[in-house]
């Protein structure tokens, strides 16, 4: 492990901080507490209205949460006429007395109610789960998305990469830890104890995660990594039982295979790009053989375009049928065509912003990697036929072209693709391309 590895991980144990038990809520209605902590001159006196507000929170029921994120809503928002009359002073020529007063007014006083709350012991997680409470409930109370506002614009900057400390996740990771690697596992299922054990023990694999100070227990991301020799084309080769480890001196390519978001309650506050490029830069310092970095990706939103497309392209009913039946035998006669489509996809299926359709394009496209290869019978598993008739891709992290790739993606919607990749729309019939 680095030396700064190391300082991080002795950081993240000085700054833990585990609830102290859960109290019971006082008698005190919640608006009058939230009201008082906000009010608080002290930080002990702020620490237990903090903990009184959590339990309160913590022993309400759906109705009585939906009512407290309407009070937060109502009675904790903007008070237009004093952000005017602040901005006012400021035009006028303030200074910055009046800059500091038109800061503080255009500000929600309910972020000010959740910073005072994350004061308590254990506070951060609360509030993470307390925002998926409230992710929940937008579908039928739109009107509460000012406050989803708030958590975003706090948690960019608790959770910001300046606070996230990298940890290798191996078999002798604390259980607790590999359980909730087992459950929050979003790409490629963990099975059971051995399946674990085969991703993570074998010389030839890694797993790295992100984790936060205030959360020691939660991993936030992590990332499951394959050293081979050459580009895999299928999931199967990689997580096959049996198979016989690698020396990871003797690997030259680098997979990363599954890449999991942990904190539904952290939904839009992105750690992957800085988590992939953390880890290229532990595994090239750990394996100087490396020489390639490269993702085995699934392409979630194939089938549904497909299904768009379907009835006027034959080619796309059949592909259709064959994923259904979810038979690596059904599918082999349309592998040419799976992959064509495939590419046509991930190359020209656009949103109205001119992005691609696909959100893993998106995501790997966004960091820089670029279009190497597309797999046919790739993922035979029953979601795999069943999200992408089977195909995946790898993405590649070339180190040389990253920023440039990026900016490309970014400022002209530019997908950056191999060769290889783009001759595959040569071989058919692209017309009725429709996202």
């Amino acid at each position: 492990m680095s030396r700064i590895a190391f300082f991080a991980d002795l950081m993240g144990t000085l700054f833990e901080r585990h609830a102290l038990g859960a109290p019971a809520p006082s008698r005190t209605p919640v608006e009058e507490l939230c009201a008082a902590l906000l009010s608080a001159p002290g930080e002990v006196s702020g620490v237990r209205l903090a903990r009184d507000i959590l339990s309160h929170y913590r022993a309400m029921g759906a109705d009585e949460r939906a009512d407290f994120f309407r009070h937060l809503a109502t009675e904790l928002d903007l008070d237009a006429d004093r952000v005017i009359a602040a901005a006012t002073r400021y035009r006028d020529g303030g200074g910055p007395s009046a800059l500091a007063d038109l800061c503080r007014e255009a500000e929600p006083r309910r972020q000010e109610l959740l910073r005072r709350m994350n004061q308590a012991p254990g506070a951060t997680e609360e509030l993470v789960r307390m925002r998926l409470d409230l992710l929940r409930l937008l579908p039928e109370a739109p009107e509460l998305a000012a406050i989803d506002a708030d958590f975003q614009h706090l948690f960019s900057s608790w959770f910001n990469r300046g606070f996230l400390v990298l940890r290798h996740i191996d078999w002798r990771t604390p259980a607790n830890i590999l359980e909730k690697i087992i459950e929050y596992e979003a790409v490629h299922a963990i099975n059971d104890w051995d399946d674990l054990q085969r991703r993570l023990r074998p010389s030839d694999r890694r797993c790295f995660a992100f984790f936060h100070p205030a959360m020691p227990e939660e991993p936030l991301i992590f990332v499951e990594v394959a050293l081979c020799k050459g580009t895999p084309g299928s999931v199967q080769a990689l997580l096959a039982e049996g198979r016989t480890p690698l020396a990871a001196a003797d690997c030259d390519t680098a997979v990363f295979y599954s890449i999991s978001n942990c904190q539904e309650g952290l939904r839009g506050i992105s750690f992957g790009n800085s988590l992939i490029k953390q880890v290229v830069e532990e595994l090239r310092r750990d394996l100087p053989a490396l020489r390639r970095f490269v993702t085995l990706s699934p392409v979630p939103g194939l089938s549904r375009w497909l299904a768009g497309i379907a009835p006027d392209r034959p080619e796309a009913a059949r592909l259709l049928a064959a994923g259904a039946a979810a038979d690596p035998e059904t599918m082999a006669p349309e592998v040419q065509t799976l992959r064509r489509l495939t590419a046509e996809y991930l190359l020209q299926a656009r949103r109205p912003d001119g992005l691609p359709v696909d959100p893993v394009a998106r995501f790997h496209l966004g960091n820089g990697a670029l279009l190497h290869e597309i797999h046919a019978l790739a993922d035979v598993s029953a979601n795999g036929f069943r999200q992408s008739c089977s195909a995946m891709v790898n993405y590649l992290y070339d180190l040389s072209q990253v920023e440039t790739n990026t900016e490309g993606f970014l400022t002209g919607k530019v997908v950056a693709a191999s060769k290889k990749v783009q001759s595959l729309l040569a071989q058919g019939s692209t017309t009725g391309r429709k996202s």
